[in-house]
């Protein structure tokens, strides 16, 4: 018998929990730590922000869903992995203490940062959790008039987020009658281009924020801010009256201890998602060391790929699954019944397939009701 352990309760651990539970046999024990026992579906977060869904749309019940799958369900903090005794040290939940395995897969995404940018506590919005994007929805059904600024910080992972509030405050705004007394403007801390890995791509979202008037500054790696300000390293400054930014990422700190990360925290893998130089020991979702966007669909196929990988080896097999970075994804153009589809991949030379149009938001919110009805 095999104890495979799986830490961290996202996309990546949970569809690698259960893609295992598919491919091992009964004899087999599988168990997911999670921080929490409320899966939260993170694309979901703008438009909870903006109260198109509720937050019973965004979260579900991982214990149930895990355990209907005949997967040990563990609500703890993960504090310390031990490759060398493989054993993990968990804290501050249903148990304490250290948990063996024999088979690991580490998948506690991404940490905020906020540390990096001075003054981001105090005077930023963000959307990267439900109580979060529930009180940025407070602020922005209060705002009246004035400039709002959305936008990534240098170190910042996550873009789509910062285009889909762009365009749904924009729509609001317009419903509301409001629109003329608003500047809403984006700004990162590169390109466009840089952001989406594509030049067409990027020619296409700036068409569509020229569309709804919203206006784009780019290179501009925000480093401090204060209650209306927000100041870059070289000393420009862009007021505001409402702000929500996406801070700085690093890997996960459980991680460090492990002597497999690079500087910033994210874990070497290889092809197969197995960390470098561990033979037992596979790593997905944000917290892998890939260039480019963290993504959830990244994660779901990492957690695919590993799982599949990881149950080769327990059998005796070679691994089976090879993982292609790819980014696919729909900017969600609130307000206009439209999406901005794009496909590229990352690790290749071809240009992105960039498609615009009614389909794209319709095939976005199936699929995820698909995913809330199948973990429900």
């Amino acid at each position: 018998m095999a104890k495979v352990l799986i830490l961290g309760g996202g996309f990546g651990g949970v569809v690698a929990a259960e893609r295992l539970a598919a491919l091992l046999s009964d004899e087999h024990q599988i168990t997911l730590v999670s921080r929490s026992r409320n899966f939260v579906f993170y694309p979901a977060l703008v438009r909870l922000a903006f109260g198109k869904c509720g937050k019973d749309y965004v979260r579900f019940d991982l214990r149930h869903t895990m355990l209907s799958r005949r997967i040990n369900f563990v609500e703890a903090e993960v504090a310390h992995v031990d490759p060398f005794e493989q054993k993990v040290s968990i804290a501050h939940g249903q148990v304490e203490g250290k948990l063996p395995y024999d088979y690991l897969i580490f998948a506690l995404g991404r940490r905020l940062a906020t540390e990096k940018i001075s003054g981001f506590y105090e005077h930023a919005h963000h959307l990267l959790n439900v109580d979060k994007a529930i009180q940025f929805g407070k602020a922005v059904a209060e705002f009246e008039a004035g400039r709002v600024v959305l936008g990534q910080c240098p170190g910042a992972r996550l873009p789509v987020p910062v285009y889909e509030s762009a365009f749904a405050l924009a729509g609001l705004l317009e419903n509301k009658g409001k629109r003329d007394g608003a500047r809403i403007t984006v700004v990162t801390p590169g390109t466009l281009e840089a952001e989406l890995g594509d030049a067409a791509a990027a020619a296409a979202l700036k068409r569509s924020f020229d569309d709804r008037g919203i206006e784009l500054r780019t290179n501009f790696g925000i480093a401090s801010l204060t209650k209306d300000s927000a100041r870059t390293k070289t000393g420009e400054t862009i007021d505001f009256d409402l702000l929500m930014l996406v801070p700085p990422f690093r890997g996960s700190s459980a991680a460090t201890y492990m002597g497999v990360t690079n500087d910033e925290g994210y874990v070497h893998v290889n092809v197969n998602m197995r960390v470098m130089g561990q033979e037992r020991i596979y790593a997905v979702g944000d917290c892998v060391d890939f260039v480019g966007p963290k993504m959830g669909h990244m994660a779901v196929r990492q957690g695919e790929v590993a799982a599949t990988n990881l149950a080769a080896q327990i059998e005796g097999r070679k691994p089976e699954s090879v993982y292609s970075h790819e980014m696919r994804f729909v900017i969600d153009e609130v307000g206009t019944g439209n999406g901005l589809y794009l496909h590229k991949d990352i690790w290749g030379n071809d240009p992105a397939a960039v498609k615009h149009g009614r389909f794209w938001n319709w095939a976005k919110h199936i699929q995820q009701k698909y995913w809330e009805a199948r973990h429900s």
